[in-house]
């Protein structure tokens, strides 16, 4: 068996030169030189014997290598002295010439060898036009030049006896000399007559070592959906169930075959799309909700839709409200944190029992049913770190909607929440955050009542009553319908009052107003400071237990008070 080995002057012990096809084999450097062995053994050692202990030694080894390095050169320049045949050696192609020169590499500098070896085409027997054969039995358009040892006197299965060249012209065999070029890689064209001009790697820098390994995962879905209950109470909407049935890999189009789809939970999952159905009836408000949603439209489209539907009905204080509608959407990514969404909308208003009929005729107006469609455009940009305790990052949304039939006007609203995080500990708890929030809102003057703005609550104001602090006719026992213009505000620092992060304190500062037209009257300009308490509990759900006293110090005269408000939730 012969082999090559190589040795640097001051380096480690010769290594064996193997048949790894992601090295290349230094040749010879100034700082190099190469050695060859015969061996006629078929074992497979690692290493060689150690280098010479002492100078004589060592000079005796760098003559010997010398010598070497000069029949290799013979070897390269007389064909026919060594015959042998690469073992991933193709079939189809036959070297015609060897002729080795110095190229200057762009990465190191270094002049290293560079071996050209031409290959022409033949018709040996397995190939077909355009295509290799290799000894092992592969074939492809292109097939790496062999690198492995070579055996001397021993030609591979499968490889001809005589390859005939596209001139016509036989080939004696299919065995040639060992070549320089035989030390390299190459991806030899099947179909051209090819040029081949490895650059061996640069002798000063070791190869790296490659381990190549199978690597088996195994992989289980996530669980994609849930069904939730819950129940929830605070203090502007009473006690409310819910119920909530959301698939987050739902396949509108994937069809039970047989009931162990159902079983197997096959049956329309797979395809990444929403689906989610909603029931919280309550004390004073009953809310049901579909929707349906795919993140691509027509499969591929980088723009996603939806479809709702919506009924909702509630007992306010001065009349009751029944609502009715559906929306198609289509929302555009522009970038992780940036979208733009717009929709149809389509809805049916129906008002009665009217606390104080006759008092104004706008409010007769509206009783009833009312049909309204509407056109919206929203632009949202999102880069909290949490959507229910967020501690960095900011909130902006802005809103437009254009409404047709019974009533026609337009709406503009904008909503920004900016939060900071002053301190924390090492571990990420324990965080002392600052939030800040404002919202602003415009509607045209044919908005009706019900669908006019109002204030007041833990979620607007707080110290005041749910809509208490919203314009009125008919005096301090009058009904409260709200204005055409908001500009609501919030500034809130929460700080933890335990190490679990369980109770945490707030104190914050509510102010703002709601006018019948787009203006500021300091009469009626609202501001309320307060502190409240947060508990969370994970066993009752996401959202902490929240306790808010607020105290307003600047209202107007027809508002309705109330200090303390709370929220409550828990969903399992």
């Amino acid at each position: 068996m012969l082999s090559l080995t190589s040795q640097t002057r001051n380096g480690p012990s010769p290594q064996r030169l193997t048949s790894n096809p992601l090295r290349q084999v230094p040749v010879s450097s100034p700082r190099c030189f190469a050695k060859m062995v015969l061996e006629t053994d078929s074992a497979d050692p690692q290493t060689l014997p150690a280098r010479p202990a002492n100078r004589d030694a060592m000079l005796r080894g760098c003559g010997r290598s010398l010598m070497a390095l000069f029949c290799l050169t013979l070897f390269c320049l007389v064909p026919g002295t060594v015959s042998g045949q690469g073992v991933n050696a193709p079939a189809g192609f036959v070297p015609t010439g060897t002729t080795p020169s110095y190229s200057q590499r762009p990465q190191t500098g270094t002049s290293t060898p560079v071996v050209t070896a031409n290959y022409q085409r033949s018709n040996a027997a397995g190939t077909t036009n355009g295509q290799v054969v290799t000894a092992d039995g592969r074939s492809g358009s292109q097939v790496p030049f062999p690198t492995t040892r070579l055996v001397s006197g021993q030609q591979p299965a499968g490889a001809a006896t005589s390859v005939p060249t596209t001139t016509g012209v036989p080939a004696p065999t299919t065995t040639f000399p060992i070549a320089p070029s035989q030390l390299g890689l190459a991806n030899p064209l099947a179909n051209t007559a090819t040029a081949y001009s490895p650059l061996v790697t640069n002798p000063m820098m070791p190869p790296p070592r490659v381990r190549v390994a199978d690597l088996m995962v195994t992989g289980f879905p996530a669980r994609t959906g849930r069904v939730m209950v819950g129940a929830a109470v605070n203090s502007d909407a009473g006690v409310t169930g819910q119920l909530t049935i959301d698939e987050r890999n739902f396949d509108i189009t994937r069809f039970p075959t047989s009931w162990s789809d159902f079983a197997n939970g096959r049956a329309f999952r797979g395809a990444g799309q929403t689906f989610r159905l909603e029931a919280a009836p309550g004390s004073q408000i009953d809310s049901y909700r579909f929707e349906f949603a795919d993140p691509n439209l027509l499969n591929y489209l980088p723009i996603s839709y939806s479809v709702s539907a919506f009924l909702y009905d509630r007992n306010f204080t001065d009349w009751d409200e029944n609502r009715l509608g559906a929306r198609f959407g289509l929302g555009y990514r522009i970038t992780p944190n940036l979208s733009l969404n717009g929709y149809l909308g389509a809805n049916r208003v129906k008002i009665g029992d009217l606390r104080l009929p006759g008092l104004d005729p706008e409010l007769d107006n509206m009783v009833g049913k009312n049909n309204s469609y509407d056109v919206g455009l929203s632009l949202r940009h999102d880069t909290r770190d949490s959507l229910i305790q967020a501690s960095r990052g900011h909130y902006f949304e802005v809103n437009f909607r254009e409404t047709f039939g019974d009533f026609n006007y337009s709406r503009l609203e904008a909503d920004y929440r900016k939060f900071w995080l002053l301190r924390e500990r090492i571990d990420g708890s324990g965080k002392h955050t600052v939030s800040f929030r404002t919202q602003l809102g415009f509607s045209g003057d044919e908005t009706p009542i019900y669908d006019n703005f109002f204030a007041g609550g833990y979620a607007t104001l707080r110290g005041f009553d749910f809509r208490g602090a919203s314009p009125v006719i008919g005096g301090n026992d009058g009904i409260e319908v709200g204005g055409q213009f908001q500009f609501l505000n919030s500034v809130e620092y929460m700080f933890p009052l335990t190490a679990d992060d369980m109770f945490r304190g707030v104190v914050f500062c509510d102010f703002g107003t709601v006018e019948d037209k787009v203006e500021f009257n300091s009469e009626s300009f609202r501001v309320a400071p307060g502190f409240g308490l947060r508990v969370n509990i994970p066993m009752m759900g996401p959202a902490p237990l929240a306790f808010d006293f607020g105290f307003p110090v600047n209202k107007a005269d027809f508002d309705d008070e109330r200090v303390f408000a709370f929220y409550m939730s828990m969903i399992r």
